[in-house]
């Protein structure tokens, strides 16, 4: 008679240690079957083949694999649709329950719905969790049952709602013992998933005590090692939320306050999913009159619009895959408010390039800095890169790291003037919203 398994199915998870799905599955007995899905209904739209994030995935699956080994089990990783997937699975195993954590994007929703049926048709129940925030949908929200649209009083009733049981981990490890025993898994190699490796370089999962200590006083300065950079970790899982905000608390509000941010923009997605569809948080905002230029959007992306601070974050992030979080507000005011083009051409463009892109985070900023999103920047706020500059690279450490050739002939005049800039800017803007 064949073994009744269940299976936790990894995704924005990728750790062992304190997964509330894996958890909860591993709790309830039956053997545990682990699987990954390389997804083909996002990867097949990733047109570079060498991109860091497939690559940080691959590496962290390998970690896991390797772990699991030693308690005689692995992970199967498929390469496919998950649709399909699930259909093979539910012919080939006799099983009680799927476990995952909650998924709050707009595919990923309709995805596991779609899951849902398949199982639903078999009898098998399908359990998510929370798990990548500490706070989702309905927990934090005003007294009247509305959702908050301003960050402030939305972070007060986030800190007085925390109970030190919101901040436990989960003790995966007391059930390992209850992984499904094969030897199966086998992590596929990049070149069979159809990507090749790039050679960057992952920051650490474990930002040093000083470092998130002193992060308020230094993470506004692009020159120095200030930011923790656990972007890209929290994106996939491999560290767990509610163990960085146990390891901020005591040392730094500021901080804390960042992952505060974080977990606002998953509510905003949640329950504004137009957010994530394109559309302007402020519906007036999308009767903004955008300039088409390709060649200056060209020169954006390329970081040759003779703007040193401007152009310092594009070579960055073109380079590294990361852009320092002062300087993605500089260089997101920077295109819709200089050279007026639609922030949804800038937030594509990160959507391709950051190594920690993340819907949520990606388009909260991108709206937050055209003055189109809940909370955001007034429109009449426009960066002044100069002045930016010398508050924040004052030394000019990082436009010199990035932009050598800065102070040379060859280097880009200014691709528009900033007064001419400005006045374009409001003129256009309050032409727009003048028509609410």
């Amino acid at each position: 008679m064949q073994e009744t398994i269940n299976i936790f199915w990894f995704r924005r998870d990728l750790r062992l240690e304190d997964n509330a799905g894996l958890y909860h599955a591993l709790k309830e007995g039956l053997p545990v079957l682990t699987i990954f899905i390389f997804d083909t209904a996002i990867l097949n739209k990733l047109e570079n083949k060498a991109d860091a994030r497939v690559e940080f995935i691959h590496t962290a699956l390998s970690g896991m694999q390797q772990q699991l080994e030693k308690a005689g089990s692995g992970i199967e990783i498929f390469n496919g649709l998950p649709a399909d997937i699930f259909s093979s699975l539910v012919s080939k195993y006799k099983i009680a329950t799927v476990f995952t954590n909650h998924d709050y994007e707009p595919y990923a929703k309709s995805r596991d719905a779609a899951i849902a049926g398949i199982l639903a048709e078999k009898n098998i129940e399908f359990k998510t969790y929370k798990d990548q925030v500490i706070f989702e949908k309905d927990e934090v929200i005003k007294d009247n049952g509305e959702p908050y649209t301003v960050f402030t009083p939305y972070s007060k009733k986030w800190k007085a709602a925390l109970k030190e049981s919101h901040l436990k981990a989960y003790p995966v490890k007391k059930y390992f013992n209850n992984f499904y025993t094969h030897t199966s898994g086998k992590t596929p190699s990049l070149k069979q998933i159809g990507f090749t490796a790039t050679g960057k370089k992952f920051p650490s999962g474990n930002p040093d005590e000083a470092l998130i200590k002193h992060y308020g006083e230094r993470r506004d300065f692009p020159g120095i090692n200030g930011t923790s950079r656990m972007g890209v970790h929290l994106r996939f899982g491999t560290v767990s939320i509610r163990q960085l905000a146990v390891k901020a608390q005591p040392l730094s509000e500021t901080y804390l306050n960042e992952l505060i941010w974080r977990d606002f923009y998953h509510m905003i997605l949640w329950h504004f999913p137009r957010v994530g569809e394109g559309k302007s948080f402020k519906a007036s905002y999308d009767k903004i009159e955008w300039r088409r230029d390709k060649g200056e959007f060209e020169k954006w992306c390329s970081g040759q619009t003779g703007y040193p601070i401007v152009d310092a974050g594009l070579r960055e992030l073109n380079e590294t895959g990361f852009m320092h979080n002062r300087v993605r507000m500089i260089v997101a005011s920077f295109l819709c408010k200089h050279l007026l083009l639609d922030w949804r051409l800038g937030e594509a463009y990160f959507a391709e390039k950051l190594l920690d892109y993340d819907l949520a985070a990606n388009n909260g900023g991108w709206q937050w800095a055209s003055g189109s999103g809940c909370d955001a920047a007034p429109y009449f706020r426009i960066f002044n890169p100069y002045l930016q500059t010398k508050r924040f690279d004052a030394d000019l450490s990082y436009i010199k790291k990035w932009v050598p050739e800065f102070q040379e002939f060859s280097y880009p005049k200014p691709i528009v003037d900033h007064e001419f800039a400005r006045k374009r800017c409001l003129e256009v803007y309050s032409k727009a919203l003048k028509k609410d």
